[in-house]
């Protein structure tokens, strides 16, 4: 039976699994994942995989050793594998990356041999991904409390040179590479680069100014009538930060950014049900799109607004990285995904990265990052663990220029007097173009080998959203 034939009968089927006995298998799944595709020298977790297991070409991704590194966190306190054995994974992988790794600056290559933790791909040292590693690192050193773990873990964390990322500016440049230094491109907008400004805030050895958070430009969307801060940009943008920090009952002087990802998260639903009309497989239970594998290559796609060549594929890293956000509208998903799919899409570490049921295309891969944010969201959504480890450290630690609040009736308080919330812009329901959008007026939105893009302006059709790039 294919997926499009079976895309039509879906409605005789019911969800098997309770909430809590599915998220187990997201997690048991994803963890085998991050125990077998990982180097067993050096702890250096593999960009992707087959669905099946094997078949890397043996590049790790330390964005995937980032999740790699917290999963092995989860997996200790949930005993999926024997806890010794685990804590000497662990113990292996910080001092691997504390004494032999390639660094530049404190900073490892985004792509890297597995074996030998060199560059390869002739790949970018991004502050991005540096974070999210170090994200791991951080979980790692709260959560064992080994001592060995923790002086290898503070070591790594301690080198970093932030300042130099900002190559004399007031925010990240969005890349280095030795052939032509940084980039032009900065992590000026929001995006998932909450993260990298707080640790670098928070660092005791080479910290950033604190006005360096104000400098990010928060651009307000409405979709459906929800209002939120956002850029053009996939889900992710709103899920992985929150993967370790907790946000919940907080926000600064421009957001609470909690609930700026619940109200992103809904808005994303509607956007997809509205796809709907278009892509018969999108509905209020069968949503969720972001940048993914597809049938033409690494993807960066979702929306709103319109982002990308949407073709009627499902992430189903989509909605459980808005587990914590959406639980009942992601864990419905969810179901209905693992339901009606079976075992066209659900594989030894679990759901395929990307399929689209109109055509029958099913990705043979898993990604290292699209496992790692569904179990830690599917984990803090059970339990709250990661939040709970993470947030003991320095770094994860809010300070000045933060509130705590129970409530609040909007994800952000008023700023309109703030430079850095401007451009608020309404993005129309029924008024997609379903081709390939001018993105960046550059080159093609598809990455196979995901490097950055480079970039200009966005220019999204149908739509009046211009986001200018510095």
């Amino acid at each position: 039976k294919t997926l499009a034939s079976s895309v039509l009968a879906r409605s005789q089927y019911a969800p098997a699994l309770s909430d809590d006995q599915l998220l187990e298998e997201i997690e048991r799944a994803a963890f085998e994942f991050f125990w077998n595709e990982t180097n067993p020298v050096t702890g250096l977790v593999m960009d992707k995989a087959n669905a099946d297991g094997g078949g890397s070409p043996g590049i790790a991704s330390i964005a995937a050793t980032g999740f790699g590194l917290t999963a092995l966190c989860i997996g200790h306190q949930r005993k999926y594998r024997p806890q010794a054995q685990i804590e000497q994974r662990v113990a292996k992988t910080l001092r691997f990356l504390a004494q032999d790794a390639q660094v530049e600056h404190g900073f490892l290559y985004h792509f890297v041999n597995a074996a030998t933790g060199e560059r390869a791909r002739a790949s970018e040292i991004s502050p991005i991904d540096n974070a999210i590693l170090l994200c791991g690192v951080l979980t790692c050193r709260e959560y064992f409390k080994i001592a060995g773990i923790h002086r290898d873990a503070t070591a790594i964390s301690s080198r970093v040179d932030w300042p130099w990322a900002l190559n004399g500016g007031n925010t990240f440049a969005l890349d280095w590479k030795p052939e032509h230094g940084f980039s032009r491109l900065r992590w000026d907008s929001y995006c998932e680069s909450m993260m990298l400004y707080l640790l670098a805030i928070g660092s005791p050895t080479h910290s950033i100014p604190a006005e360096c958070w104000n400098a990010v430009r928060r651009p307000k969307m409405v979709y459906g009538g929800r209002q939120y801060v956002s850029s053009p940009a996939p889900l992710f943008v709103h899920q992985f930060s929150h993967a370790w920090f907790d946000f919940r009952d907080k926000h600064d002087d421009y957001a609470n950014y909690f609930e700026n990802s619940m109200i992103a998260s809904h808005a994303h639903r509607e956007f997809c049900v509205e796809l709907g009309q278009k892509f018969p497989c999108y509905s209020g239970d069968v949503w969720g799109i972001t940048a993914s594998d597809s049938s033409a290559g690494y993807v960066a796609w979702g929306g709103p607004p319109l982002l990308g060549p949407i073709d009627g594929s499902l992430v189903p890293a989509a909605s459980a990285g808005s587990l914590p956000f959406t639980f009942r509208e992601s864990i419905t998903a969810l179901k209905t995904l693992r339901s009606h799919y079976g075992s066209q899409i659900w594989k030894q570490y679990g759901f395929v990265d990307a399929f689209n049921p109109l055509t029958g295309w099913a990705s043979k891969y898993v990604l290292g990052i699209d496992l790692g944010i569904s179990m830690l969201m599917a984990e803090n959504a059970r339990s709250q663990f990661v939040w709970n480890a993470f947030m003991q450290n320095r770094m994860g630690r809010f300070r000045q220029g933060w509130t705590w609040k129970s409530n609040s009736a909007m994800c952000f308080k008023d700023s309109s007097t703030s430079e850095f919330l401007q451009g608020s812009s309404v993005i129309t329901k029924g008024s997609f173009d379903f081709g390939y959008p001018d993105f960046w007026n550059t080159e093609s939105i598809l990455m196979p080998d995901r490097q950055k893009i480079s970039a200009s302006a966005a220019i999204i059709p149908g739509s009046s959203l211009t986001i200018n790039r510095k």
